[in-house]
């Protein structure tokens, strides 16, 4: 369908990843399901195959690459019939990149670096019980107290939320809209 777009290297990526699931996921997943959970341990070692940094900068610890990459390394996961588990190892992908795009050197050392290293585990609030995931209508605030903010609100169905050492939080700094 796409194949043209992948190349000899990605090629080689989806050999890398589909032992990885076979081998790491593929036995455990039955009992996991069941479980309702997965080891922290599987971030430590998807961050030693160098999965986690998959389109984040090197200075990071990151891997460099295309969008055919995480492409790949999504089909390879979802092999293992769980769409929980790969979300959960996923959730930094939608909970660092403001991190990466707005933090200041500080915070990306401090927060990015430990999350593709598998060390740390990072999750996304947006979701709130009166909005949805629509951000337009967020009503949890941030207000300015001297050298930090105090946030007020509510979040729910958070991604890693129970399992996350941080969580990048979507806030409010203005009036609506």
């Amino acid at each position: 369908m796409y194949e043209e777009y992948f190349t000899e290297e990605h090629q080689i990526f989806r050999t890398s990843v589909r032992k990885f699931v076979e081998k790491e996921i593929a036995p455990h997943i039955d009992r996991w399901e069941d479980e309702e959970s997965f080891p922290v341990e599987l971030y430590r070692k998807c961050a030693a195959e160098g999965f986690l940094g998959i389109g984040y900068p090197e200075a990071y610890g990151g891997a460099a690459c295309d969008r055919f990459m995480s492409i790949v390394f999504t089909e390879e996961m979802t092999r293992c019939g769980s769409v929980g588990l790969v979300a959960g190892i996923g959730s930094h992908s939608i909970a660092m990149p403001p991190v990466l795009h707005l933090g200041t050197e500080e915070q990306k050392r401090r927060f990015l670096i430990p999350v593709l290293k598998g060390e740390k585990i990072s999750a996304l609030g947006i979701t709130e019980p009166d909005a949805g995931s629509d951000v337009a209508n967020i009503r949890t605030r941030a207000r300015r107290d001297k050298d930090h903010y105090v946030v007020d609100g509510a979040k729910t169905f958070i991604t890693s939320g129970c399992r996350a050492n941080f969580v990048t939080t979507a806030v409010r700094t203005g009036e609506a809209g």
